[in-house]
């Protein structure tokens, strides 16, 4: 019954899929067109089909793989806004959960991708037509070898944000900057037990660049109390509960500032997150005492 329920569950995601990457593709390339409102027009019309598409793999998950989707804080979040979402990451299946959270309750969800993701047949254009970042990351080591480097994560992201300014808009960003494994987080030796240690660069950089349009940041925190789960675990029906928590915060006014040249903004902006990953490990501990 689980090879059964996969079968179906993946035919009916890339049937959806490539659906709905046809409107979205027409969409992208119509915004090649230097017309401000019709790339505008397009854009809005882009994220509409995305929504639909992600409506239509919720009808799929309740169909194939039924499951308990347990879901604290919706009541602070509002459609016409500006959010920067932050989430912890243990598997693909969170980007399943939250869409399926937060779709037509905030802004369509945009995700900053690894550059080689553009490649993934289908997913890849739809992405780029949905304006999703593609960022080349530089490393400490390609830094030393070329200091010139210094910045350019800032400036490639200050380039991205330019298109979320035209409308509301969820940027999200996974602070781990990775999926939480047992053998990284025994690498990082990580002083949360549940969460790989935070990475401020990213949060940084989109609040320097959208700090005073970003009304407010959306923190979100999944718990799988059966274990984490791989995309097949789901696909497969295997997956019986999920507990998401979600807490509203303001943006206060010290999360921005130059990270890159300000030693004493930098230090103070990697204790506030720190400080926010010691309550999210708190929160995980709760939701799990809560799944017994």
């Amino acid at each position: 019954m689980s090879l059964i329920r996969c079968i179906f569950s993946i035919f009916f995601y890339t049937l959806n899929t490539i659906i709905w990457f046809v409107p979205i593709f027409i969409c992208g390339l119509i915004k090649l067109l230097p017309i401000k409102p019709l790339q505008k027009a397009m854009s809005w019309s882009a994220k509409k089909c995305a929504s639909i598409w992600v409506s239509c793999n919720s009808i799929n998950q309740n169909i194939f793989t039924p499951h308990q989707l347990n879901v604290t804080g919706l009541e602070e979040i509002k459609l016409k806004d500006w959010y920067l979402v932050i989430a912890n990451h243990q598997s693909w299946v969170d980007i399943l959960v939250m869409q399926r959270v937060l779709n037509r309750r905030i802004p369509f969800l945009n995700f900053f991708l690894k550059k080689e993701l553009i490649y993934v047949p289908f997913l890849g254009l739809a992405w780029w037509a949905l304006d999703f970042p593609f960022m080349t990351r530089t490393s400490k080591s390609q830094l030393k070898k070329n200091p010139k480097l210094r910045g350019k994560d800032l400036e490639t992201t200050r380039k991205a944000c330019e298109k979320f300014k035209e409308m509301p808009v969820s940027i999200v960003n996974f602070v781990e900057g990775t999926r939480f494994t047992a053998q990284k987080h025994a690498r990082q030796n990580s002083p949360f037990p549940h969460l790989l240690k935070p990475k401020a660069g990213g949060v940084a950089f989109v609040m320097q660049a959208m700090g005073e349009q970003i009304s407010k940041v959306v923190n979100v925190t999944i718990h799988y109390p059966d274990g984490i789960p791989s995309f097949v675990d789901f696909a497969s029906g295997r997956v019986k509960n999920i507990s998401v928590h979600i807490e509203v915060r303001p943006v206060s006014p010290e999360l921005i500032g130059d990270y890159t040249g300000d030693s004493e903004f930098r230090v103070g902006f990697q204790s506030e997150l720190n400080r926010l990953w010691q309550e999210k490990e708190q929160q995980l501990v709760k939701l799990e005492q809560q799944a017994k």
